[in-house]
């Protein structure tokens, strides 16, 4: 495999993480935290650090349209719901970033 065939792969298996990401509103990001000790914003987070690495002009709130597929602050009033008691609690007990 080339360096270029396998960044291509790369790159799909993201857009297609995103994707899937985006079709599943109702799973929480502190429930992707929860069991996979990342989210949505960490996805977000971890495309602007690319993006700053490379030199590409990216700002935190388009690196998390990108993963959210609309502004951040519509996301969470459409779809965010208040953590529950068992979450916070799992959250605070788990390892994060």
């Amino acid at each position: 495999m080339t360096e270029q065939e396998r960044l291509e792969l790369e790159a799909a298996a993201f857009r297609a993480l995103v994707q899937h990401l985006r079709t599943r509103p109702d799973v929480q990001n502190i429930d992707l935290m929860n069991l996979a000790g990342f989210c949505r914003n960490c996805l977000s987070k971890w495309y602007k650090a690319a993006a700053d690495d490379l030199g590409v002009e990216v700002s935190a709130e388009q690196a998390r349209e990108t993963v959210y597929g609309m502004p951040y602050a519509d996301w969470k009033a459409k779809y965010q719901k208040e953590a529950s008691t068992e979450q916070k609690a799992a959250f605070a007990k788990g390892k994060h970033e």
